[in-house]
């Protein structure tokens, strides 16, 4: 099994460090999901494997869900795992809306 085949097929549990409502330390942009990582992970760019929560309409420290979907970003290593509870899907429309208001910086295409 390829890691892309695990991500999809098990829950997995993530830490918010970047909670709904929250601003962006360095761009002053208002986070409209809820933001992490999983942990123990390494991503393409060095960092731990950063995922955004959707469907949780409330600041969270912490959860643990499904990935349905990562985002692919065109020009760099940073890629995002979609998160979501156990019975929850997303058309790829509605990921692109709801994570619009950081991945309108960056060309990226959603990959199942």
């Amino acid at each position: 099994m390829n890691q892309q085949d695990f991500l999809l097929e098990f829950s997995l549990n993530i830490v918010i460090d970047r909670e709904l409502g929250s601003k962006h330390p360095e761009y002053g942009f208002i986070y409209l999901v809820n933001y992490g990582y999983v942990p123990d992970t390494t991503s393409g760019d060095g960092k731990e494997l950063d995922c955004y929560l959707l469907g949780v309409f409330k600041p969270v420290k912490a959860f643990k869900g499904k990935c349905i979907a990562i985002i692919h970003r065109v020009d760099d290593d940073d890629d995002k795992l979609i998160i979501v509870s156990k019975n929850k899907e997303y058309s790829d429309d509605a990921i692109n809306a709801l994570v619009e208001f950081q991945k309108r910086y960056f060309e990226h295409i959603i990959v199942r």
